[in-house]
């Protein structure tokens, strides 16, 4: 039996609650899984995502499981930083936790960021696997319009899915990341300095 549709008690289980779209339709992290591991779409919510992502699926796919190397102290500072949190804010627009909705979308995200980053590499799909809890895409009476930001603007073409869609935001997330990261800057080595003449002593 396919259980997809229905809403979940575990935690992060259900990293998509559509509420765009004609129906709402919940996609599990079992669906996501064997879709990253094999290509394979065996839930509708999913396969409604990557029609309306502006990418071919393969593309989504390839996208979602592409590694970034990151430093965890260089994402964390980012992350916790001021404008980490307007970053946080501004790609959690319609991505938000499915009870505590906005107010605690920058702490959903960050969590799973941060948790995916311990080992230095992220990715969007270990990205998703990691959120704490089960997040809806809302897109509810003109109060959220169901579009993310996608980070590379300048990447995606105009008018299209591949500039507001979740999956496509999700492929371009790690690399903002990435590129957003703070690293300590590299202490600059002290000039020697001149050792003291010894004086000369005479040879009487």
């Amino acid at each position: 039996m396919n259980t997809s549709g229905m809403v979940s008690d575990k935690v992060g289980d259900l990293p998509v609650r559509w509420n765009t779209g004609g129906a709402v339709w919940s996609t599990n992290q079992s669906a996501m899984a064997t879709f990253f591991n094999s290509g394979s779409i065996t839930d509708r919510g999913l396969d409604g995502g990557l029609y309306r992502s502006g990418w071919t699926s393969e593309e989504v796919r390839q996208g979602m499981i592409k590694t970034y190397s990151v430093d965890l102290m260089g994402v964390s500072r980012f992350l916790y930083s001021d404008e980490g949190v307007k970053f946080l804010k501004n790609q959690t627009t319609s991505y938000f936790p499915y009870w505590g909705m906005t107010s605690t979308s920058v702490q959903a995200l960050r969590s799973a960021i941060m948790a995916d980053a311990a080992d230095g590499q992220i990715s969007s799909a270990t990205i998703m696997a990691k959120l704490p809890t089960n997040m809806r895409l809302a897109d509810t009476c003109g109060t959220y319009t169901g579009a993310q930001n996608v980070c590379d603007q300048g990447t995606c073409k105009p008018g299209t899915g591949q500039c507001t869609s979740l999956f496509s935001w999700y492929v371009f997330l790690p690399a903002c990341i990435q590129a957003n990261q703070v690293l300590e800057p590299v202490a600059q080595a002290r000039p020697a300095q001149p050792m003291p003449q010894q004086p000369v002593r005479g040879l009487w």
